[in-house]
């Protein structure tokens, strides 16, 4: 019983951590799409790939950021 509570908790974890990832992605490229750099020269909103990257990144650190101690 023990081992499938903890299952259960690091798989919340994870379900947690992806949908704070995924929502961070689409801001990240929504930022590139309305706002972006025309010319190209910006290193983050120049470029979808990166933009959306750095969304993701940036959601995964928020995600961590929340207390990891509720029950």
């Amino acid at each position: 019983m023990r081992e499938f509570v903890l299952r259960t908790i690091v798989n919340k974890k994870w379900i947690k951590r992806s949908v704070f990832a995924m929502t961070g992605a689409l801001a990240g490229f929504a930022y590139y799409y309305f706002i972006g750099c025309n010319s190209g020269t910006c290193p983050i909103s120049g470029n979808p790939y990166i933009s959306t990257a750095y969304g993701a990144a940036m959601g995964l650190i928020i995600s961590s950021t929340k207390n990891e101690h509720e029950r």
